[in-house]
Order: structure tokens, then sequence, then C-alpha cells
């Protein structure tokens, strides 16, 4: 008798012993600071094994601690993939009744998957997406909430890896997981099905076909903040494809709630909510009209007047101003009624603010100026043609936002016959490409306005305009402008203004 309790105790302290050490290996590998000693141990070799181990709880915290490893870095999922475990993971998946094994076989399919394509196709080549997807049946959420996460991290990089997800069967049963009463399974399902609409049309499509869209609209009136930024998401990617899509995510009846979302406390809600607006108005004139009519506007413009000037969050704002305002006249006015030209300009000239913030406000002012004089004129008066030309000649300015600057001014100038607001503009120093445009309205308008012919010349437009033309090449457009302007005024008037008039008097005195 005591020789088989002797027995049993050696086995008792192997196991015990076997315990002891998943569970430390998978505390320290809690802590980012022991991993790569824990590596350079050869930890992952010792762990393999016991993912097959008799005892449960060994199982479990050998893939607990092998799911933190992977997590941390590229390089440690690579090392996961090449010792072989993922076979063993995806048999558990299918195979084992402890529902706390296949919760943490699914978090090192997830952990290895975050970290590039080629490591999510090695995923995908073990066979873990059909277990994965059969595991959104279980009866367990958390083994649901683990292996929609999973399958999210695989989706997320490519569209041949999302279709790989979508074929075996994984988008009815993510949409049947939002539905679930557990508030993070449904933050998990709606962020997986977001990865799966944002590649293509007919990924969207596949989460259309399973009412994806009147199962995630409700969901937008949640007062769980990271939950309704993933529904926004879902949304958007859902809309930006096609007209098609997005009129489907209309009808949804997405509108006015998803307006109420641009004043939400949590910044990433706003913006995710913003994004998904404008990827809706950008398809066509019809859904802009539906936003403006549904009182979108004002939300949009108070969304970019109180978003951080510092990040990209104002982005989605101002691209919807833009989009809805080149439709049609009436929307660019109703853009300028609700006061955006303020906080467009505050955008484009803040030192604070992004380029690529910079070059979206200037694409959108220009969108809204080049309609008609008065929108033109509505832009001026916002002091913001200044704000353009000064973005457009800043050695600090990115290429895209010179080209942006460009394009605006251009469009609002060639509308403009307001010429106080072109007078700031008129310079010796303005760059030619421009000036032309600006001497042309010029030319336009002095011919038929008497009063303008006189406060051109008191206000020393004249003689800029001749300092302008001693700098042009004779035969140019704008030199050629410049002299049909002349031709409005008294030869003598003109002469007064020329910059070597001063040297001519001069040389008369001295000739005489």
């Amino acid at each position: 008798m005591s020789k088989s309790k002797q027995i049993i105790s050696v086995f008792e302290n192997y196991q015990k012993s076997r315990i002891t050490f998943v569970q430390e290996i998978s505390q320290l590998a809690s802590r980012t600071s022991n991993i790569d000693t824990l590596h350079q141990l050869g930890v992952m070799d010792l762990l393999r094994p016991l993912l097959l181990d008799t005892v449960p709880s060994v199982q479990q915290c050998a893939a607990q601690a092998l799911g933190r490893l992977a997590n941390f870095r590229a390089d440690l999922a690579e090392a996961v993939v090449t010792s072989e475990v993922l076979p063993q993971l995806v048999y558990a998946l299918s195979q084992e009744d402890n529902l706390y094994y296949k919760r943490y076989a699914a978090f090192v399919l997830r952990s290895v998957a975050k970290h590039s394509a080629q490591l999510a196709q090695a995923v995908v080549d073990s066979g873990a997406v059909e277990a994965l997807v059969d595991c959104l049946d279980e009866f367990d959420p958390k083994v649901k909430e683990s292996a929609a996460w999973a399958l999210g991290n695989i989706a997320k990089h490519n569209a041949e890896l999302s279709q790989a997800v979508v074929a075996e069967g994984a988008v009815p049963a993510l949409v049947v997981c939002i539905q679930e009463p557990e508030l993070t399974l449904k933050r998990v399902a709606a962020s997986s099905l977001s990865f799966i609409a944002s590649h293509s049309p007919a990924l969207a499509q596949s989460v259309v076909d399973a009412e994806g869209i009147p199962n995630l609209v409700p969901l937008i009136e949640s007062h769980d903040a990271k939950l309704k930024k993933q529904v926004c998401s879902c949304l958007s990617h859902i809309a930006t494809h096609s007209l098609e899509l997005a009129e489907l995510v209309v009808e949804g009846e997405v509108f006015p709630k998803m307006f109420l979302l641009l004043s939400d406390s949590d910044p990433t809600v706003a913006k995710n909510a913003c994004t998904c607006v404008r990827e809706i108005v950008k398809h066509s004139k019809e859904l802009s009209k539906l936003v403006a009519h549904a009182g979108g506007i004002p939300a949009i413009v108070a969304y970019v007047s109180n978003a951080s000037p510092e990040t990209g969050a104002k982005i989605p704002g101002i691209g919807c101003l833009g989009f809805i305002a080149a439709f049609q006249e009436t929307l660019a006015y109703a853009v300028i009624e609700a006061n955006a030209i303020v906080p467009l300009g505050a955008a484009l000239s803040s030192e604070v603010t992004p380029e690529r913030v910079k070059e979206a406000a200037a694409w959108s002012l220009g969108q809204i100026g080049v309609h008609s004089s008065d929108h033109a004129r509505a832009v001026a008066d916002g002091n913001v043609l200044p704000m353009l030309m000064r973005a457009y000649l800043s050695d600090k300015s990115a290429p895209e936002t010179q080209d942006a600057a460009k394009g605006a001014l251009k469009n609002i100038i060639q509308k403009c016959t307001y010429l106080d607001a072109l007078d700031t503009l008129l310079h010796v120093n303005a760059p030619e490409n421009i000036l032309k445009y600006i001497v042309a309205q010029y030319a336009k308008v002095l011919p038929t306005d008497v009063e303008a012919k006189k406060k051109f010349v008191k206000s020393r437009g004249l003689a800029k305009l001749q300092a302008i033309k001693q700098r042009a090449e004779p035969g140019t457009p704008l030199y050629e402008t410049i002299d049909l302007i002349n031709q409005n005024y008294p030869e003598e008037v003109v002469n007064y203004y020329a910059p070597d008039q001063a040297e001519k008097l001069l040389q008369m005195i001295d000739d005489n």
C-alpha cells in the first residue's frame, strides 16, 4: 500500500508541477517586459505538448500563454505558426468539449492572425475558419466572442481573406451574434462585419443579404460608445462602395439617428457617424438632398466646428460639406447658410491643423464657391481667399494641399465679381497662374461699372496692375488682359501709374 501511495504521490506532484508551470508562465506572459526572456528560454517548445495534456486546466493555461506571446509581436506569432501548433488548436475547436479551452484556442488564432495577411493566411490554411464559424453556434457567449474576434482579425487584411471567412458561412452567424444580449459579443461581431464589408461591393452585399442593415441600425441608439463606434463603421463600409448600397443603408432609416451621434461625447463615435454620412452623400445629388432636408447640414457644421483641430477628426465633416455643395447650387447655398465657411476657413488656416485636413478644407471651399458669383462672394466674405493663397504659396504646405488650394482659388476667382475681395490677391508677387484669373475678372466687371473703375484707381489697383504688367511677358494672356483693362482709362491716367513714370519725367527734365 505504501508503494502505491508513493507512486500516486509522484504522479500528483507531476500534475501539480505542470499546473503550476503553465499558470505561472501564463501570468508571466501577461507582462510585456517578460516576453523576450520567455521566448529566449524556449517557452513555446515547452507549451506545445501541454496543449494536448489530459488535464483541462493545463490545456487552458498553455493556450492562454501562447495567445499572449503571439499577441505581443509578429515574430512571436510566426514562431507559433512554425511550431505547428495551429492544427492542434483547430482540432481542439472541432472536437474538444471544454468551452474554456475552445475560448483560449480561438484566442491564440486571433492573436496570430492580427499581425499580417501572411499570418492570417496561415490560420486559414490550417482549416481554422470552418472551426471558428462552428464556434459561433456554441451556447457559451465567451466562446462566440473569441471566435468572432478571430474571424475579424482574419478578414481585416484583404478581400481574399474576407472571402475565405464569408465562404464558410460566417456572415449570417455574425449577424445572429449582434442580436445576442451580451454587449461585448455585439461589439466584436459588429467589428468583424465591418472588416468584411470594407473590402469590396460583393463582400458588403454579403452583409446586406444576411439582413445586416436592419439588425445594425437599431444599435445606433445604444448607450454603449464602443458598440456605436463599430456599428457606424460597419454601415459606412457598406455605404462606401456604390449608390445602391448607400441607398440600402438610408432605407434602413439611419437618419436622423445618425445626426444625433455627430454630437456624441465620444469623439470616435462622432467621427465614425460623420464618416458614414460622408460615404452616403458622396454618391448622388438625391442622397445629399435627403441629408439636407433631414436637417443634417447644421449638425455636420457643428461637428466640424467642435472636432479636434490637431487630428484628422474634422476630415469626414469637411468632406461631407464639400460633397453636398458640389452637386447643386441650392445645396451649396444650404451649406453657406449653415455658416460652414467660418469653420472651414479655421481648419485651413490653423497652425496645428494636419495637412490632410487643410487639403480637405481647401477642396470643400472650392466646391462651395464654384457655382455662381453669389456663392463665390459668400466664400470671399469669409476672408478665405488670402488663406487659400497662403496655403498655395507656403513652402510648409504639402503638395496635395497646394494643389487643392490652387484648384479652389481658380474655382472661386472665376466666379467672383466682388472686386473688393480680389483686391487682396492682386499683388505683383502673386503667381502668374493665379493672377491671370484675377485680372480676367477685373476685365469682365470694370468696363460696365463706373464706380468700380473709380474705386480701382483709388485703391491703387490700377497701379498694382501696371507693376504686374511690367513683370509679365508680352503676348501672354495676363499681359493682354491688362492691356484690355487699361483701355478703360485715359492714357494719361495709365501712364501716371506706370512704375517707370517718375524716371520718364526726370528724363524729360534732363532732356530740356
